[in-house]
């Protein structure tokens, strides 16, 4: 069997899908690891560095392969390259790839989601939406910090003393804690906010204050927060706001796959920092944190600077793919049994993350979009 990987096409995407570095451990599980020309360019690891790991670099690569490995999802239009019943493995969100959800699945191809990789313990190596949240929340703080016109750290100096820069993260999940650790690295005070109670110590153990609301908490599955209502959303808002406008920086992170971000931050709530003030929202693309913020763009907002946050993992793309591609692999060698890789469906993990596999859609969830009954 070969496995392929493919190079990303789709816009800003500089990851690739399995660096170098990793082919080895693949060397028994398949006959051939085939990469495309300058798959990994844009991650800073040449043609050469795949060969000399025992790969093989060529344009055919996804030509017959039983196995293709991608960040984002292969193109339609590649299915007929591959091998009858191939197995493909990278992000797929269904709701927006119905096309390629039913294209898989007219083709008998079993199609496994990183996405979807149940949050337990047993499938933490293999959790990618953890590892790119990780990278995310790393760039959210140095992206505030590049662009806040002002120190982050406390300066004592001959001509005086600068106090140090205020930052505010809101959720604490993967992305918010490596905020506030950066931050803190950076010299800054540091004051965060989450909706679970969980997350209080998780703060405190990084040195930074957590904010007390007096709210209800809202614990939720997998980790994630529960869906809060518009009142609780209203009041959370209005205690939000004095700590909102005491902030040099505000860092936003609260984000679940496949739901509408939460608006946690009004317009007029920003337009009250004060001016020169940095707003950093990772949750734009899934709708905002933020009001007003668009994903890729810097807007001001009443003399605030928001950064929309895009792909923002790709942004540092050499230790976003290292990472990825160590979840991938993980995930890949699960698949091992006596019969080559053979998906194991009473295993939690392939089970939760399988879409499409042999002419079925196998998640609920798509299969009720695509109005596909159950088999």
């Amino acid at each position: 069997m070969k496995i392929a990987v493919i190079g990303e096409t789709r816009p800003d995407e500089r990851r690739v899908a399995l660096v170098p570095g990793l082919v080895s451990r693949l060397a028994d599980v398949v006959e051939e690891v085939a990469v495309e020309p300058g798959a990994g360019a844009a991650a800073g690891f040449t043609d050469e560095d795949y060969r000399q790991a025992g790969a093989t670099v060529s344009g055919d690569a996804l030509r017959g392969a039983g196995v293709v490995l991608s960040v984002q999802p292969i193109p339609e239009f590649r299915l007929g390259e591959l091998a009858p019943g191939a197995i493909t493995i990278s992000f797929l969100p269904a709701a927006q790839e119905l096309d390629l959800v039913r294209a898989l699945r007219d083709g008998g191809h079993t199609a496994l989601a990183m996405e979807l990789v149940p949050r337990i313990s047993r499938a933490q190596a293999m959790d990618a939406l953890s590892s790119q949240s990780f990278v995310a929340g790393y760039r959210a703080a140095i992206v505030a910090a590049e662009r806040l016109p002002r120190f982050l750290p406390l300066s004592m100096t001959a001509s005086g003393t600068i106090r140090p820069a205020t930052v505010l993260v809101l959720g604490a999940g993967v992305a918010g804690l490596q905020a506030i650790a950066t931050s803190r690295r950076l010299g800054a005070v540091v004051r965060a906010y989450d909706v679970r109670a969980a997350s209080s110590d998780e703060v405190r153990s990084l040195g930074a204050e957590f904010v007390e609301l007096d709210l209800p908490t809202l614990e939720g599955a997998g980790g994630y927060a529960r869906e809060m209502t518009e009142e609780r959303s209203r009041q959370q808002r209005e205690l939000l706001a004095p700590h909102v406008a005491d902030a040099d920086v505000l860092i936003t992170t609260a984000a679940v796959p496949g739901r509408t971000a939460p608006i946690l931050v009004t317009a007029d709530m920003v337009a009250a920092m004060r001016p020169g003030s940095v707003v950093v929202d990772l949750a734009a693309e899934s709708g905002g944190n933020v009001e007003g913020a668009k994903p890729g763009e810097e807007v001001t907002i009443g003399g605030v600077l928001v950064w929309g946050g895009a792909n923002v993992p790709s942004q540092l793309p050499a230790q976003a793919s290292q990472l990825y591609s160590t979840n991938v692999v993980n995930l890949l060698l699960l698949l091992r049994s006596d019969d080559g890789l053979t998906p194991d469906f009473t295993d939690k993990i392939i089970a939760g993350c399988c879409v499409t596999h042999a002419g079925e859609i196998r998640h609920a969830p798509t299969r009720d979009l695509l109005d596909d009954p159950a088999t």
